[in-house]
């Protein structure tokens, strides 16, 4: 076990991972009849359903190509900014002046830092596979 939502079964010749989250599970390995077998027992145990071939867990898409496996956060970025109504803003290489020193007692307040909090938990989300944003975010 790697963490708590993690594990693995490795045999002779093949290694089963199964990873966890709340109510999604995650089946992949090297070999077909262990992970049918691990299959059966936690339909029997927990009576899982089987969605088939992964296309889509936790806001990554999953295509497959004759290259190999591709997979995107875009589905879930352009949902954030058409929530947020930032679908029609101009791209721009920073948000922020780099020479502008922020304080935290200055400035207006916001109305509502539910709704600041909210973007900013989806976007601390999106940078766990977009490390390229987290300085931004």
């Amino acid at each position: 076990m790697f963490d708590y939502s993690l594990f693995y079964k490795k045999a002779e010749g093949s290694i089963v991972f199964v990873a966890v989250y709340v109510d999604d599970v995650l089946i992949i390995g090297t070999h077909l009849q262990e992970i049918e077998s691990l299959k059966d027992f936690l339909h029997n145990t927990f009576k899982i359903k089987d969605l088939g071939r992964l296309h889509y867990i936790l806001s990554l898409k999953v295509q497959y190509t004759y290259k190999g496996v591709l997979m995107s956060q875009k589905k879930f970025t352009m949902d954030i900014l058409k929530e947020f109504g930032c679908i029609d803003f101009p791209l721009i290489a920073s948000p922020l002046d780099s020479s502008v020193k922020m304080k935290a007692d200055e400035g207006a307040l916001l109305t509502d830092p539910s709704y600041y909090r909210m973007l900013i938990g989806k976007l601390n989300f999106l940078t766990n596979i977009r490390l390229e944003i987290a300085y931004s975010v």
